[in-house]
């Protein structure tokens, strides 16, 4: 699986901004899809995932009420909706794409993962 991930950019303190991870190669619907994030200095962090079939999502707690996690299976892609971004949502955001042992789950560690795109920049000005 390829990933490309699009739709980072400049937005200021309280805008949005949709992330989206275009993915290629095998099929797409077999894999949990998370979305990590990483500052200068610090390791990737996990930010959302959502299983192969959608039925579940998961986040990471500063982004709870703010970000939705979803998937187009049909498209060969997913989303990351950022809602109220602030300063600290500053980051690279990159996809990732595993095959899970346990389809419900989703893996917080990025090491865990098959597929990883190159990411899109996310700045939030204050």
């Amino acid at each position: 699986v390829q990933l490309e991930e699009s739709g980072g950019g400049l937005v200021q303190a309280g805008g949005s901004l949709r992330l989206s991870c275009g993915a290629s190669g095998r099929a797409f619907s077999s894999y949990s899809i998370a979305w990590f994030r990483q500052t200068p200095g610090a390791e990737r962090a996990f930010v959302a995932g959502i299983t192969w079939d959608g039925g579940r999502t998961y986040y990471e707690d500063s982004v709870k009420g703010r970000f939705t996690v979803s998937r187009d299976n049909a498209k060969n892609t997913a989303y990351l909706q950022m809602n109220n971004l602030t300063s600290e949502d500053t980051a690279v955001y990159y996809c990732a794409a595993d095959l899970p042992e346990i389809a419900t789950e989703v893996s917080r560690n990025f090491n865990d993962y098959d597929y990883g795109g190159r990411g899109t920049s996310v700045v939030v000005s204050s």
